[in-house]
């Protein structure tokens, strides 16, 4: 699956079943059903890439010290750029 592949995804009522399951959390989060995504990064708490979903999303969710301390838990920088650029780049890392 390319990125393309995936943007054209989200015209579908379900993300497709080859999608891996991060950049399926993604899919959620785009169609507007954070709490979707949010319980697939919950699923696995503790492994970097789960905890780095959790941080972007609760980064979108505007609870920013909570997406610090999930960003510490990932060993990652809270980006200074837009979520939009974040989330492509989460995309295309899981892909």
């Amino acid at each position: 699956m390319t990125f393309n592949d995936f943007k054209q995804s989200l015209s579908l009522s379900g993300p497709s079943s080859d999608c891996p399951i991060l950049v399926k959390a993604l899919w959620y989060d785009a169609k507007g059903q954070w709490d979707e995504a949010h319980d697939i990064a919950q699923s696995r708490e503790g492994t970097r890439d789960y905890d780095r979903l959790h941080a972007y999303l609760h980064r979108k969710e505007g609870d920013q010290w909570n997406a610090g301390y999930w960003y510490r838990r990932a060993r990652a920088e809270m980006p200074a750029y837009s979520l939009e650029q974040e989330w492509e780049e989460l995309v295309k890392m899981w892909l």
